[in-house]
């Protein structure tokens, strides 16, 4: 008897010793770690202390979303396919045309309520591909100005009215190289990939494709006015031939008047900074003001998991990553706009955030101009950005014409596009 009552005892303790739930472990793969791996961190910690039975595990993160996005499709249908991922807003069509990631529209009917935590219907669609929800948008930004107050000063301009045309940019651009002293001018992020070029593009009202994509539309009166302002940058406006990184290392030296690129990259920027020089924030120009726009840059978590019971945990760490927690830990840790309305207007969380940090607000002011990063329809998506990329390259370096850079582009990327 006495035995047995060991044996019962020891039974107990061995059922007190199991987990309340079973765990389910979710595996997340997300691009540029630069920007992203402290803001992953904090918000996966919290999510896992307020979800006890979920685990979250990272894998290896890409450099880029244009490697992220090759990455999933090379892994899909495989056992390292990730449960979830974060892709590029761009590249939502890719996945969706191939069916890799899970449709979320039945979830976000199910939910009801997306509204009331912050989801607006116009967020909601910045993640959707022919009404279809492929993701939540995690991260949106826009591209700005950042400038060099004490170079502006130095050539004569006024840091508290900045530039806000593209004439005016380039004409004080011009004035600090002409200070000497390794000082360059300006910096333009058109590298990598085709989204700065769309902000010029869209800034003066046109658009990549013909409404049908069957034509290429890039190349018309809206886009040579782009290209030739690229070329202005170089010639008028003192830009070098940089690369992204030493454009951006350049910039945080003191060496540039001004730099134009994402928001995304705020808080990097003002790290990288310090005290060197006076930092300002302002919002980019448009070519025309009353018909431009600007891309959304940034991306959207993304279901990728088979199994239900993962994409039930998976739903549940979209939309807290998505919702307003994950907002506030990604405005202030990276220099986003915010991707969920609650945040935006909550005390609790953003409300007070911009008052006491001006150079955010840039960003914040061109929300209302924002409009989805275009993504091109078929296979080629990822060719299509690079053709793009390839002969802007030719106008900074000067081996090709404005018009004869931007003819070649438009003619090599009709021929990559899908016929129906």
């Amino acid at each position: 008897m006495k035995h047995f009552t060991q044996f019962l005892a020891a039974a107990a303790l061995s059922v007190a010793a199991l987990p309340a739930h079973a765990e389910t472990t979710l595996t997340i793969h997300y691009p540029m770690p630069g920007f992203f791996k402290d803001v992953m961190d904090t918000i996966s910690k919290k999510f896992m202390e307020e979800n006890p039975d979920i685990k979250i595990q990272f894998a290896a993160p890409s450099a880029t979303y244009e490697d992220g996005i090759q990455l999933i499709l090379r892994q899909a249908g495989t056992p390292e396919m990730p449960d979830v991922t974060f892709i590029g807003l761009n590249r939502l069509r890719m996945l969706n045309e191939r069916n890799v990631a899970v449709d979320m529209t039945p979830l976000v009917q199910k939910e009801g309520n997306m509204a009331e935590k912050g989801f607006s219907d116009t967020i909601l669609k910045l993640a959707q591909v022919k009404g279809k929800q492929v993701g939540l948008a995690f991260a949106t930004s826009n591209p700005i100005m950042y400038y060099n107050a004490d170079l502006v000063k130095a050539a004569g301009g006024n840091p508290d009215t900045p530039p806000k045309t593209w004439d005016e940019v380039i004409a004080l651009a011009g004035k600090i190289k002409a200070l000497g002293n390794g000082v360059d001018g300006m910096d333009f992020r058109w590298q990598g990939d085709d989204w700065m070029f769309s902000a010029l593009l869209f800034g003066a009202g046109g658009k990549m494709l013909s409404d049908d994509e069957q034509k290429v539309a890039f190349n018309g009166p809206e886009g040579q006015k782009a290209v030739e302002l690229i070329s202005r940058f170089v010639k008028e406006g003192g830009m070098p031939v940089f690369t992204k990184a030493a454009g951006e290392q350049a910039f945080a030296a003191g060496k540039v008047g001004f730099e134009f690129q994402t928001t995304g990259a705020l808080v990097n920027t003002i790290k990288n900074v310090g005290t060197k020089f006076d930092l300002r924030t302002a919002q980019i120009p448009l070519i025309d003001p009353d018909k431009g726009h600007l891309p959304t840059g940034g991306n959207a978590v993304v279901i990728l998991a088979k199994d239900p019971a993962k994409q039930d945990a998976a739903w549940k760490f979209a939309k807290f990553a998505a919702g307003p927690y994950g907002a506030s830990v990604v405005v202030p840790g990276t220099g986003y706009v915010p991707n969920n309305e609650l945040a935006a207007k909550s005390a609790e969380y953003l409300g007070d955030f911009y008052k006491k940090n001006p150079l955010f607000q840039a960003g914040l002011s061109q929300m209302p101009r924002m409009i989805p990063w275009y993504a091109f329809p078929g296979t080629n998506g990822v060719k299509v950005t690079q053709t793009i990329v390839d002969n802007l390259s030719r106008i900074v370096d000067g081996s090709a014409e404005p018009k004869e850079a931007l003819d070649d582009a438009a003619g090599d990327v009709e021929g990559m596009l899908p016929r129906s």
